[in-house]
């Protein structure tokens, strides 16, 4: 398997849809029904025109907010396939050296930056310069540094930075939430999250320390960092990390293959993770509280996911989640709608700074703190 997405397209792809609950009233429904929308929609342009890309693109068709305007890729043939599937005016097209002059094109609101890791710093601060709004892949950055730099440039340019965190939008994660902010769960003590398969293509991008700037942590993992964070509903005060790894020839010098990290919050409760790059079959995230638990498994395949708690199966409808990300995004930018989780670039930045920390830990062999 050559990527994370594919990954998480397969691991999913054979689980039934669930039926539609009468007294599900979760905002997400919306999606489901026929309902005229006629406000204003956020035009998008897509930067990096690879498998996610592809599949972003695809899910905007069906969003009401959101729209597909505009494309930025690196490749001819692609920009061409890409105008006449959807009908993108060639004055909407660029390619990485020119596409600053989008600044001066009135049919983009906001460009979603979809390329490897190494490039999202500088690209977004070249979005947010043109006057645009980012919205870039996880991770946002290499590290946290950089996710400052980029956070600062989008605030010094008046323009939003989110980052695509589309397990923030998805019903039975919302719902977990809802019952731990209620109390349901009691108080939360533990959680545990998997996230890992075996990676293929050895010269991918993804194994490049200079473009991923890392391996299975700076992909797969860091669903399992963001996923402890609103599972507990609080930012970690400490990690400890301990890295593996059984191939040094396919893993190099800075990539790592499989990572557990242990992470201490505030409140009292621990997290025990694991990332890795060499093991199929771990997609899972569990909460454990005095009162009861939560478990999503898979926990963040692009669906359906399946959950259950103490009080039964969850059972949502299954919603495209880029459909409902890009809806929902174009909700925040364009009428400041809060959501349940943050998506904006302080998101990104607080992953970036435990990632560090995690490597750190894993260098080390110490305790490390995280200072907010």
């Amino acid at each position: 398997m050559n990527s994370r997405r594919e990954f998480l397209q397969k691991l999913t792809a054979s689980a039934m849809a669930f039926s539609i609950l009468p007294e599900f009233e979760n905002e997400i429904t919306k999606y489901n029904n026929d309902q005229p929308y006629d406000g204003p929609v956020l035009r998008v342009a897509i930067m990096g025109l690879g498998s996610y890309g592809t599949r972003v693109a695809e899910a905007m068709q069906s969003c009401k907010m959101a729209k597909l305007t505009g494309v930025i890729s690196g490749t001819p043939d692609k920009i061409k396939n890409w105008q006449t599937k959807y009908n993108i005016p060639e004055k909407n097209c660029y390619n990485y050296e020119n596409f600053d002059s989008i600044k001066d094109n009135p049919d983009i609101d906001a460009v979603y930056v979809i390329t490897p890791n190494a490039l999202h710093h500088g690209q977004v601060i070249r979005v947010a310069k043109a006057g645009k709004h980012a919205i870039c892949e996880k991770p946002m950055a290499l590290n946290a540094k950089e996710g400052a730099e980029m956070v600062e440039a989008c605030k010094k340019a008046n323009v939003k930075l989110l980052v695509g965190y589309r397990m923030h939008f998805e019903p039975k994660t919302l719902e977990i939430i809802r019952m731990r902010n209620a109390g349901e769960l009691g108080k939360v003590l533990f959680f545990q999250g998997l996230c890992g398969f075996r990676i293929g293509d050895p010269t991918q991008w993804r194994l490049n320390k200079q473009l991923a700037g890392g391996g299975s942590m700076m992909d797969i993992g860091i669903y399992a960092v963001n996923g402890s964070r609103y599972m507990i509903g609080e930012d970690p005060v400490w990690v400890t990390a301990q890295e593996t790894k059984t191939d040094p020839i396919k893993f190099k010098e800075g990539v790592d293959e499989t990572i557990q990290f242990q992470l201490g919050f505030p409140g009292g409760a621990v997290a025990s993770c694991l990332s890795t790059y060499i093991m199929n079959n771990l997609d899972r995230f569990f909460l454990n509280g005095e009162k009861g638990f939560a478990e999503l498994q898979p926990s963040t395949g692009y669906g359906p996911i399946k959950g259950r708690t103490n009080k039964g199966e969850l059972d949502f409808p299954h919603v495209t989640h880029q459909t409902v990300q890009m809806d929902e995004m174009a909700a925040i930018i364009l009428q400041g709608k809060q959501p349940v989780v943050p998506v904006d670039g302080e998101e990104g930045w607080k992953d970036m700074k435990i990632i560090d920390a995690i490597f750190l830990a894993a260098k080390t062999g110490k305790k490390t703190a995280i200072k907010w």
